[in-house]
């Protein structure tokens, strides 16, 4: 079944009111279209397939060719080969192959994201025309998210563990993303928040955790966004905030150290006075003679016996 508008002269055709009318026309008359999805990063060129291609014996001059958005933007439009006036979001960015038909868009942007439609009528006869093609098209356009950046602050600390705040955060990115995590390897639940300016606008997404660390740990952090993920990891080192006070010692401690101080000092002092008189009085004992002499000392080497010899003069 055909959609025949009644001979459109070539100013309706320009306006954009009579393309919307059209379009919902042939939707309404019950033409069946195949939806097929197209997936693009925000700054790429991005090529939308349209479902008809122009005979090497024809040319575009044959040919109405509408491009739109949502039946309400026209993002590309050609009748008789000459260009229509687009919509001014798509200028300088939009453009077609005049063989395939496929829209080529760039750079690609976030708002660029919904269903696209490609219409084609073929001029048959000079008063009539038979649309040959009516085809949907969605794109689907993501925006990275930046490296995830893991932050820790510690909120109270002991001797035996240390409470820490730790935060996960990633912005820039489409669309709304999940939020994951593990600590030693063992997966952990982040309290997250989401800040967007429309559905439309990048993401910027926060995660947050409370831990009481007890040991050096390993988190990691994952951001996951149409089958994409971003990670990052950091050690958390449990601080050492523990004093050791210095233990004085007793005073029983100190009196006893200083009696035994003192005891030693003395047992020095007699012994360096006792020991050389003693050993002094055993060296000579003099024997009465009767003749006036002088009397010698000798200690004999081995024995240790002295004798006394007597000179006379």
């Amino acid at each position: 079944m055909a959609c025949l508008p009644a001979a459109p002269p070539a100013l309706a055709l320009r306006s954009w009111l009579g393309l919307g009318l059209f379009v919902l026309l042939c939707l309404s008359l019950g033409y069946a279209v195949e939806k097929k999805v197209v997936k693009s990063r925000m700054g790429e060129k991005v090529g939308l397939p349209c479902c008809h291609e122009i005979p090497s014996s024809e040319s575009l001059y044959n040919y109405r060719v509408y491009w739109q958005k949502n039946t309400t933007e026209v993002v590309l439009a050609y009748a008789e080969g000459k260009k229509i006036p687009q919509h001014n979001r798509y200028e300088k960015r939009a453009e077609m192959d005049t063989r395939n038909l496929t829209l080529w868009l760039s750079p690609v942007e976030l708002l660029d994201n919904g269903p696209y439609q490609c219409v084609v009528q073929h001029r048959r006869y000079s008063q009539n025309s038979v649309v040959v093609c009516d085809e949907l098209v969605t794109l689907f356009v993501t925006a990275d998210f930046s490296e995830p950046n893991i932050t820790a602050e510690v909120s109270a600390n002991s001797c035996e563990s240390t409470e820490m705040v730790v935060s996960c955060s990633s912005h820039g990115g489409f669309p709304k993303p999940k939020i994951s995590g593990t600590l030693n390897n063992v997966s952990v639940a982040w309290n997250a928040s989401w800040a967007s300016e429309s559905s439309l606008s990048p993401y910027n997404v926060t995660g947050k955790l409370w831990l009481n660390v007890t040991k050096d740990v390993s988190i990691s952090c994952f951001v996951e966004y149409d089958g994409l993920t971003k990670s990052t990891s950091l050690l958390l080192k449990k601080t050492n905030s523990c004093v050791v006070p210095t233990v004085l010692p007793s005073y029983n401690v100190i009196t006893a150290s200083s009696i035994i101080i003192i005891i030693f000092l003395l047992a020095i002092t007699l012994a360096a006075r006792y020991l050389p008189r003693h050993v002094c009085s055993h060296c000579c004992k003099p024997e009465d003679s009767v003749e006036e002499g002088v009397k010698e000392c000798k200690k004999l080497p081995v024995s240790s016996k002295v004798t006394c010899e007597t000179s006379s003069v």
